[in-house]
């Protein structure tokens, strides 16, 4: 049996077919690979010394980040990957705020610890959800949960309170990448009509319904038999 569509499952299934921006998910994950490719490709050409591209990626993405050294990975150095207190830099003469880096210290990142990991859960639920197309979204109260964290921990250190670990910025901002993400993704596949196919059915779809009834086919009833006329 056929299963009852939704009023409008058959107009949704065949406007996703031809919707102009149905490849608009792809786009989503190349541009956020591509922005962290560039946070890690900045410290790269400073280590091989091609410093103008490197200050160029630096410069650029200062517009998103404030890049401060001291919450920030450093690559290349001494050590493959290395974070700084303000402290330490401080003792050593650096600038904790504008400092890149040198072949010593290493070369900072294009944008903090916090960024990489909000850029980074976004780009993690946008592949799980290129694969998985009915995941459903996550409710604004969930969502309020997985980024208290966050608010908790920038908030503490904006007022001064305390100062946060690199290890608390790359948790807190994971949650928040992977929970935006995750509500944002699903609505705006359904914001472009573009429902998945398991949402194509209305919930009370049932395959019990009676057949419609069979009218016979007068062009291929049997004939009556002929009188026997002996």
């Amino acid at each position: 049996m056929t299963p009852k569509l939704a009023p409008t499952a058959a107009r949704f299934s065949l406007r996703a077919l031809n919707h102009p921006a149905r490849h608009w998910l792809p786009a989503v994950n190349a541009a956020l690979a591509a922005f962290l490719a560039g946070g890690f490709a900045a410290p790269v050409f400073a280590a091989i010394g091609l410093r103008s591209a490197a200050d160029s990626l630096y410069s650029t993405y200062h517009l998103t980040c404030h890049q401060w050294a001291f919450r920030s990975f450093f690559l290349f150095g001494s050590q493959p990957v290395a974070v700084y207190s303000q402290q330490q830099l401080a003792d050593l003469g650096v600038d904790p705020f504008a400092s890149i880096g040198d072949a010593g210290l290493g070369w900072k990142m294009a944008f903090c610890e916090r960024d990489l990991a909000i850029y980074l859960g976004m780009l993690l639920v946008g592949l799980l959800y290129a694969r998985r197309r009915d995941l459903p979204h996550v409710g604004f109260l969930l969502y309020g949960i997985l980024i208290l964290p966050m608010a908790l921990d920038g908030f503490t250190q904006l007022f001064g309170w305390r100062e946060s670990t690199w290890e608390l910025r790359i948790l807190t901002g994971l949650l928040f990448g992977l929970a935006s993400a995750w509500l944002i993704l699903p609505r705006l596949d359904a914001s472009f009509g573009l429902q998945p196919a398991a949402r194509q059915y209305a919930p009370s779809a049932q395959c019990d319904q009676p057949l419609p009834e069979r009218h016979p086919d007068p062009l291929h009833e049997p004939l009556p038999p002929l009188p026997n006329r002996g």
